[in-house]
């Protein structure tokens, strides 16, 4: 029987939870900018054909991908714990919808370097007793995620994994590896439609059809024709059309792309600028920087008068 729940207790694991996600956080990019360097000594024995050692230190790089992948699995659970706390006020026992949440953080957090976690487990245990932190360690019911179990499983990766790593390594830093994979593929095979080119013409030589002076037909239909032919190659202005009444702004400027622009379909989309109207004065006010001609004011005087 689990001990009844206190206000108390519930305020420490959601604290506790909160400190664990930006850990989590920190510890996802520290990570990922020691994957960065790994990669660059990886790529630099792949070209000095040093195979054997890049075979065996490639192994700390998927190794480190995967502990980054179960601790974004881990946040996401403590993000839906501290979303759902009010089900953990609600009853002493593990509401289902927190169940596998709660026993893959009791599982995975002793096999983690965050205490944070550490913490959040120790209060969950406080909470649902000795019997179901026992049987979340052991995950004999099979409630723990299955992604937490595979990926804190310790069994070397299979030589594919292995292969394909050092081959997008390879890739990504511009290596030739393995070497000769990016011969040229020699000449393309001969079709065997060639003979049909006189009866269907197309491209090029449908092109040199229509610019042949045509025979039997007066000048009327030829520069009809041709008409149509100009107007089919014509494209329309870009102001063609009703404008969209969608508006794309660009992002933000950061350290990391500091002129942003927006693309669509690798072509940049540009915010249109409305000029400022034209100001259109009087003659009368042309001159001195708008001040009215003093003939302009006793005509003025004269109408009053009249």
């Amino acid at each position: 029987m689990p001990p009844p729940t206190s206000p108390v207790l519930v305020t420490k694991i959601k604290v506790q939870l909160k400190l664990a996600i930006a850990r989590l956080r920190m510890v996802q990019k520290r990570d990922e900018a020691l994957a960065k360097t790994q990669r660059r000594a990886m790529a630099q024995l792949l070209e000095q054909n040093k195979v054997d050692s890049a075979r065996i230190r490639v192994e700390n790089i998927i190794r480190s991908d995967i502990i980054t992948e179960l601790h974004e699995i881990l946040e996401l659970y403590c993000e839906l714990l501290l979303a759902r706390a009010g089900l953990l006020e609600a009853s002493p026992t593990c509401d289902p919808g927190l169940e596998e949440a709660v026993k893959s953080i009791i599982y995975a957090a002793p096999k983690t370097e965050i205490k944070e976690l550490q913490t959040v487990r120790t209060l969950l245990a406080e909470k649902f007793g000795k019997e179901f932190v026992l049987q979340a360690t052991e995950n004999s019911d099979g409630k723990v995620s299955e992604g937490v179990v595979k990926k804190l499983s310790v069994t070397p990766p299979k030589d594919e994994l292995v292969q394909g790593y050092l081959e997008e390594i390879a890739r990504a830093y511009g290596v030739d590896w393995p070497k000769g994979k990016n011969k040229e593929l020699g000449d393309p095979p001969d079709f065997m439609d060639d003979d049909d080119d006189d009866e269907n013409p197309s491209g090029g030589q449908a092109q040199r059809v229509l610019e042949e002076p045509l025979v039997g037909v007066d000048e009327e239909a030829a520069a009809e024709l041709k008409a149509q032919e100009d107007l089919s190659k014509a494209t329309p202005p870009k102001s063609f059309g009703p404008a969209s009444p969608l508006h794309v702004n660009p992002p933000s400027a950061s350290t990391d792309n500091i002129h942003p622009k927006v693309t669509l379909n690798r072509q940049e989309l540009t915010t249109p600028t409305k000029k400022p109207a034209a100001v259109t004065r009087k003659p009368s006010e042309q001159k001195g920087d708008g001040v009215p001609d003093l003939d302009e004011l006793a005509k003025r005087f004269a109408q009053l008068k009249r």
